[in-house]
């Protein structure tokens, strides 16, 4: 995939507010169909449905039907919540039965089987179209069908691809095998040129029969039975009854405080506790009490970040397979920071083998309304357009979550039947005056890119809270991000005398491309002033009305 140069675009942007509603999403299309829901009537739940599901067209190539959707909300009235709506590995789905299947496929013998990236035993349960459902029905103030209507407009209308969307796409003349998939999203076997104006009038189809009928045609009706085929035609394990038996949860979110602020994100088996423990060990060193471009800066919360993910990475997973300890607590990090010093700590170990999970992208989107709901939504495939299967005629690309799994019964994250996969999907929220009754300053927000995602998090929450930063500011910052093979990366606006000095601290330095750092989105009600700002780093917008 060709990456565009982010350094082409020289704009410079301010943050955005709204008196009525605000969304900040990846593509802005997206946005105004969130904005026209808002406009019409509809609440900040509403408004995430309508864009995530205008995401799954205007930027096909990181979310769509096939793939999995969380939440994370502060309500009009106070209720602080979760919803996960992902779904596990099939029943049939043995590590036996996978290692045998792959094995020969992979011509090895079984005890040398390694899960794929792609394919079929990738597939698992997908959440989405449940979790747009249950979010309407749960908190929204209009059907589902009225909320479906931007994005199967423009799945049949068509319209113009966005640029970082278009070098996105370029991915999926290689992944795409069979006559279905390419039909459904390339075009004379190319994908779309930047401005080129597309339709995808068999999602259209898709969308408008969920419309008409309601989530249960993707998990009961025969756009159930080609899903389940499509994956048994490439030798998978999934099932109408594995579809059928899938439903949504609200859960309470985790959460720590931070310098006054208190942040919430997602519990296992999603990667929030590693933003938090990271979060804590920071505090406990004092990350943020050094100038904002100090390369001192960096490196401990680098270093605080490195722990976290060594602990994270070998304790989270499904949480009813396995329990965890206390990584999200104060007391817990007080005793990993012991070992944070001046210089970059070689005795840890970012991540775990097989996790194929860390440059995954996705789209994350966020909206607050004037009524006091604050809404971080995120809709995921995991890698691009997924597994490479695409479901019959259905145009629904089927997400690759389960290449998480390991087929090592040791590892931390071993497959089994209906387990869910670990995920790097983390909407989060933040409490800037949890102590103060006379004031109310929520945020929803999130970073986006397999595990970018806690590093970014601890970023903005850092740039706003230490150092007061405008919201576009703490977005735009230059970011540094630790890799599986130790290196701790930096974005290239970096300071010359900043990278120079981590390496003199031990660091093993490199510079990537921005486009490596993230997908960050963020809203804000400050005392009933709605505010908002989008990354630099994609193709979006935060727009206000």
């Amino acid at each position: 995939m060709t990456e565009p140069d982010l350094d082409e675009f020289s704009s410079r942007r301010s943050t955005v507010y709204g008196q009525r509603g605000v969304v900040a999403t990846s593509q802005p299309l997206a946005s105004q169909a969130g904005i026209s829901v808002l406009e019409d009537g509809g609440n900040a739940f509403d408004a995430a449905v309508a864009t995530a599901a205008a995401l799954n067209v205007v930027e096909p190539t990181s979310t769509g039907l096939g793939g999995d959707v969380f939440a994370l909300y502060r309500t009009a009235d106070g209720e602080v919540g979760a919803m996960r709506s992902c779904g596990p590995a099939p029943q049939d789905a043995t590590i036996e039965n996978v290692r045998d299947a792959v094995a020969d496929e992979q011509g090895v013998d079984p005890s040398d089987a390694e899960m794929p990236d792609t394919g079929a035993h990738a597939v698992t349960v997908p959440g989405t179209a449940r979790g747009w459902e249950t979010t309407a029905k749960t908190f929204g103030e209009k059907s589902l069908s009225e909320l479906l209507r931007p994005a199967i407009r423009y799945a049949r209308d068509g319209y113009p691809v966005s640029e970082v969307v278009s070098a996105q796409w370029q991915h999926g003349e290689e992944l795409f095998e069979d006559d279905n998939a390419r039909e459904a999203f390339l075009f004379d076997g190319e994908a779309p040129s930047t401005g080129q104006t597309v339709t995808l009038p068999r999602l259209a189809d898709t969308m408008e029969r969920i419309a008409e009928e309601g989530a249960d045609v993707v998990y009961e009706g025969d756009v159930a039975e080609q899903i389940a085929d499509e994956v048994q035609r490439h030798g998978g394990f999934l099932t109408v009854d594995d579809l059928a038996s899938f439903e949504p949860e609200f859960l309470d979110p985790v959460s720590t405080t931070y310098n006054g602020a208190e942040v919430y994100e997602l519990p296992p088996n999603n990667q929030g506790l590693i933003a938090l423990e990271a979060l804590n060990i920071a505090e406990e060193v004092g990350a943020g009490d050094y100038d904002l471009d100090s390369p001192e800066r960096v490196h401990y919360f680098a270093e605080a970040m490195k722990l976290a993910f060594h602990d994270g990475h070998r304790y989270i997973t499904d949480p009813e397979f396995e329990d965890h300890p206390p990584l999200g607590s104060k007391r817990w990090a007080k005793r990993r920071a012991e070992q944070v010093g001046d210089t970059a700590n070689h005795d840890v170990s970012f991540g775990v083998p097989d996790a194929n999970a860390e440059d995954a992208d996705t789209v994350l989107l966020c909206v607050a309304d004037d009524e006091g709901n604050v809404v971080s939504y995120i809709n995921s495939r995991f890698a691009g357009f997924g597994s490479g299967l695409v479901a019959g005629d259905t145009g629904i690309a089927l997400q690759n979550r389960g290449s998480s799994f390991s087929l090592d019964p040791e590892h931390p994250n071993s497959l089994a039947p209906g387990k869910r996969p670990f995920h790097t999907l983390i909407p989060a929220l933040a409490d800037f005056a949890p102590d103060d009754d006379e004031r109310d300053d929520w945020a929803a927000f999130g970073v986006m890119g397999g595990y970018m995602q806690p590093q970014g998090h601890l970023q903005v929450i850092s740039n706003v809270v230490d150092y007061d930063l405008p919201l576009q500011a703490a977005l735009d910052r230059p970011r540094w991000r630790y890799r599986e093979d130790g290196a701790l990366a930096l974005e290239p606006h970096f300071d010359s005398h900043a990278a120079a000095k981590l390496v003199r601290k031990g660091h093993d330095v490199e510079t990537l491309p921005a486009a490596l750092f993230g997908g960050a989105q963020i809203v804000r009600n400050e005392d009933g002033t709605l505010s908002g700002a989008t990354e630099p780093r994609k193709d979006g917008n935060a727009q206000g009305y």
